[in-house]
């Protein structure tokens, strides 16, 4: 499997995992999930990356935690947390290996290592979503685009990522003009190149310079956790 958490697997959890995976390919912006309602499926990405947003009564929209195929959406429902606290959105289009959730819930209960497993994700979605908090009240956006672009790169594993200016804005909890200028700011440092809702990374590495701590910081929480993140 290209998900993390399921290569980590041993033999006996994956071949009591098998009859309830299902790859199923979703398309960018689908659906799997909306807040405060019941979670059916749990869906370990392959390819593409999940974002946990939280709507407000205005409409507006801002993410709490990313997720690609270095973890799993939707796994606190086998462990009875059934409601959703966030929709989880497609963010980018990929390859989701879905699983039922009470195939999930009785892996779990035979294997504590399994258990254990889905229980250290958890934590480090629950850091992720801490991390992105501190960020929105205390970072620039300029800093914010920077650590969200790289993250986003990491999990999609490409430096050409498919994003319009709006949802951006979206994702950051910002104006869309606030991310035209910062897009604009470091397309002219050549940091990005961005057209017609499509951002190529050039250079990684000064990207890395420019984000704020945040983006090292939620690598540091995956690879405590649960091994060295992408």
């Amino acid at each position: 499997m290209k998900n993390l958490l399921l290569s980590q697997l041993s033999q006996d959890d994956s071949d009591r995992l098998e009859p309830y995976l299902k790859i199923t390919p979703f398309k960018q912006h689908s659906v799997l999930f909306e807040a405060e309602q019941e979670i059916k499926h749990v869906y370990f990405p392959t390819s593409g990356v999940v974002s946990l947003v939280v709507t407000l009564e205005t409409g507006d929209m801002v993410e709490a935690a990313m997720v690609g195929s270095d973890g799993v959406v939707g796994v606190a429902a086998a462990l009875d947390g059934r409601i959703s606290l966030s929709r989880g959105i497609v963010q980018l289009a990929g390859d989701i290996v879905v699983c039922s959730i009470d195939g999930l819930k009785s892996a779990a209960l035979q294997s504590p290592k399994l258990l254990s497993l889905l229980v250290r994700h958890e934590q480090t979605v629950y850091a992720q979503a801490q991390q992105s908090a501190a960020c929105f009240a205390t970072h620039h956006v300029q800093a914010r685009l920077c650590r969200w672009l790289l993250r986003a790169r990491d999990l999609a594993g490409t430096d050409t990522l498919l994003f319009t200016q709006e949802y951006l804005a979206e994702m950051l909890g910002v104006r869309r003009t606030s991310v035209t200028v910062v897009a604009h700011t470091l397309q002219s440092a050549g940091l990005i190149k961005y057209a017609r809702g499509k951002i190529h990374i050039l250079d990684p590495e000064a990207l890395q310079d420019g984000a704020c701590e945040c983006y090292g910081t939620v690598k540091r929480h995956y690879a405590r956790l649960l091994g060295p993140a992408k």
